[in-house]
């Protein structure tokens, strides 16, 4: 027992491992947004379904010798892909037209084995439980699945990720793998000389304390029951990770949180079933509905902490409603792969529903919506099926009446606030991005066009012709790119006025460019390809700029990566860094190696500039550190708002040795010192960079 104890345990723990690790090792090459994670999970899920279905087949269409020879001749195949680290050469690419299928192309040939053969384990190490121990129940062995699985998931963010980097990361992961196919090919040779079996007995059946479970063949409204169980909670989790991940950073702490309590979910209701309550979890349910449906009219207005736990107890209590409520439905252990067969189904129906449906049919985050109503329905018709009402709830009328006029409000209180996020839009568009909307507003100083990426403003143009060409939101005159732009010793008549070369990462609406002088020449990074059609097709900045304006589509690490090795040094006076999408950043963009990237690309006194304006994360140490590469004095730019000329209040940090710059008035004026209440400077990197050091609490 303890053998195939330790074989489950061990492979749910590499099984949930791989997943932050794989999806932190390509996040940057895909411009580092929510998506990237959400296309992962599609796959860990597509794949986890081949697993059991694998599973299913080999415990119920060949004999207990030959499945098991099978088994261990495809254990010792799959450890000629190990190591699983993709080569960068290969699969770090600027010309991916489509990330999602790329990504799943990738993930399949570099961890598909592997993972594929780690998510059938469970399963087949129940079904060789069932033979050897048939008087014992063989789902406690799913809770230690999940036990190990969660492990994996809480040692990543707070042990792995911070010690080691990425290359022993992966080392590591490979050699663990490989003690996982020796202790696994063990077990099967033993399953192979096991005379038990697995025929059902309703004696067995009460002993492994199945309530209520017969042993006949599921019923199709069980199985349907499952399907929709299981990929509710999934679209709960994969929703709830996208709504958190969109406001705050794309990082395995964040990916982490939500998919470490779905797993705590199935430990609980797979363990004891009197460890889930009808009443208790269905109670938190319908509080933490309400509480989280009023953090999203809220928005990026209420505090992180919030935030997050509104999100968090609302995917929890879903959730735990939802597998509960499965566990109470499970069918005898001669079902059992079949069983998890559906769950694993459940779980790829939601994955495809969020990355896939729902860009297509959604311009907005809706499925968190659909989720919640979803998993409210599903449950509460559970329990009607079960006939609970009788005791706990009065009388099934009343519950069905309960249950109507429960939905009927959440329902139109969520589509209120779809259409509340649709009121004065003038275009809206969604791809793997994010989501982008363009709405008419006016204020003080007359009509404009704002842009929103996800709920937060980034750029807004004046529709009257003498204001068009306005700089506003963030970009301000006295603003650090501001400041960079106008202020540049080369600006300066006595010195000769020349043109400048700037370099800017994040398009926007192309605000920038208003700065463009003529002989200036403006190369913005962009990798949304949906932002630059809206740029050109609603806003005038670039086209009515002096300068020469190009627009390069991609990523903009890859691009300029690609740029400095084939083409050289730009040579840029001025670079910009404001590539944030809502509040949410991508890390890549700020770490030692992209600020070299940078540096490499500026003239000797160029100036580098960064946009740090940000409500959750204070990332003024992470960019004051960056110093360790350009060893130049980092000054800090806080930029006031003027509500009559559109500009909103910004900050900025500037690295440069330009002293002729940094002694201007004008650029003196605006500095802000660092102070002692200052969080102390710390680096970030491609393998080290820890969200907790710069969250806002």
């Amino acid at each position: 027992m303890l053998r195939l104890s330790v074989t489950i345990f061990l492979s749910a723990f590499l099984l949930f491992q791989v997943q932050p690790l794989i999806a932190k090792v390509i996040l940057p090459w895909f411009g580092g947004g929510p998506a990237v994670w959400t296309a992962c999970m599609l796959f860990f899920q597509v794949i986890l379904l081949g697993g059991y279905a694998y599973a299913h087949l080999i415990s119920t269409r060949f004999s207990r010798r030959t499945g098991s020879g099978i088994h261990i001749a495809v254990l010792l195949i799959s450890l000629a892909f190990l190591p699983i680290m993709p080569e960068e050469a290969v699969w770090k690419r600027a010309d991916v037209v489509q990330p999602t299928a790329f990504i799943l192309w990738l993930l399949l040939a570099n961890v598909g084995v592997p993972y594929f053969l780690l998510s059938s384990t469970a399963p087949l190490v129940q079904h060789w439980f069932s033979v050897t121990y048939s008087n014992h129940s063989s789902y406690r062995l799913y809770a230690l699945s999940n036990t190990g699985s969660l492990l994996a998931l809480l040692t990543y963010p707070l042990v792995v990720e911070p010690t080691l980097t990425l290359g022993s990361q992966v080392g590591s992961w490979s050699m663990a793998y490989g003690v996982f196919v020796l202790l696994c090919v063990w077990s099967a040779w033993r399953a192979m000389a096991a005379t038990g079996s697995v025929t059902s007995s309703v004696g067995r059946t009460a002993a492994a304390g199945n309530f209520g479970v017969g042993i006949s063949t599921p019923a199709t409204l069980d199985v349907l029951m499952w399907l929709g169980l299981a990929t509710a909670g999934s679209i709960m989790l994969l929703a709830t990770t996208n709504q958190m991940s969109q406001e705050i950073a794309v990082a395995p702490f964040l990916w982490v949180v939500p998919l470490a309590l779905y797993l705590a979910t199935f430990i609980i209701t797979f363990q004891h079933e009197q460890w889930y309550s009808r009443f208790h979890f269905g109670l938190l349910m319908g509080v933490s509905s309400i509480v989280a449906t009023a953090v999203l009219f809220g928005g990026v207005f209420v505090p992180l902490w919030v935030q997050i736990l509104a999100y968090s107890a609302t995917m929890f209590a879903c959730c735990m409603t939802c597998h509960g409520e499965l566990y109470r439905l499970r069918p005898d252990p001669t079902h059992l792969t079949l069983f998890y067969l559906v769950v694993a189904s459940g779980g790829v129906l939601g994955g495809l529903f969020v990355a896939g449906v729902a860009p297509l049919i959604f311009d907005g985050y809706w499925e968190y919506h659909v989720g919640l109503i979803a998993c409210i329905f599903l449950t509460q018709l559970a329990w009607l099926r079960a006939g609970v009402s009788v005791r706990a709830f009065a009388s099934r009328t009343t519950l069905f009446i309960r249950l109507g006029l429960m939905l009927g409000a959440l329902a139109m209180v969520l589509y209120a606030h779809v259409r509340l996020g649709g009121r004065g839009v003038v275009e809206a568009s969604r791809n793997f991005y994010g989501v982008l909307t363009i709405s008419r507003d006016h204020d003080e100083v007359g009509e404009k066009l704002v842009l929103t990426h996800g709920r937060v403003v980034h750029g807004e143009q004046y529709q009257d012709p003498d204001k068009k060409r306005w700089p506003t939101t963030y970009y301000g005159p006295r603003s650090g790119v501001g400041l960079a732009l106008q202020h540049h010793p080369r600006r300066h008549p006595s010195k000769g006025a020349s043109s400048l070369n700037v370099g800017i990462v994040g398009l926007g609406v192309g605000t920038v460019s208003a700065y463009g002088k003529p002989g200036d020449k403006l190369r913005f990074y962009e990798i949304n390809p949906d932002v630059v059609r809206l740029a050109e097709e609603r806003y005038s900045y670039n086209s009515d700029s002096e300068a020469r304006v190009k627009v390069v589509l991609g990523d903009a690490r890859v691009q300029l990566e690609r740029e400095l090795t084939q083409h050289g040094s730009h040579g840029f006076d001025v670079m910009a860094i404001d590539a944030f999408s809502s509040d949410a950043i991508p890390i890549h963009l700020i770490t030692r190696e992209a600020a070299q990237l940078y540096w490499d690309h500026l003239t000797p006194d160029g100036i580098l500039t960064f946009h740090i304006s940000n409500r959750s994360l204070d990332l003024s140490p992470v960019t004051r550190a960056l110093t360790e590469v350009c060893d130049c004095e980092p000054v800090r730019i806080q930029s006031p708002a003027q509500p009559r000329r559109g500009v909103s209040d910004s900050t900025w940090v500037i690295l440069t040795s330009n002293r002729l710059f940094l002694d201007a008035s004008e650029v003196k004026e605006a500095l802000v010192p660092w102070t002692d209440e200052d969080r102390p400077p710390f680096l970030w990197t491609d393998d080290f960079a820890g969200l907790w050091q710069v969250l806002k609490w």
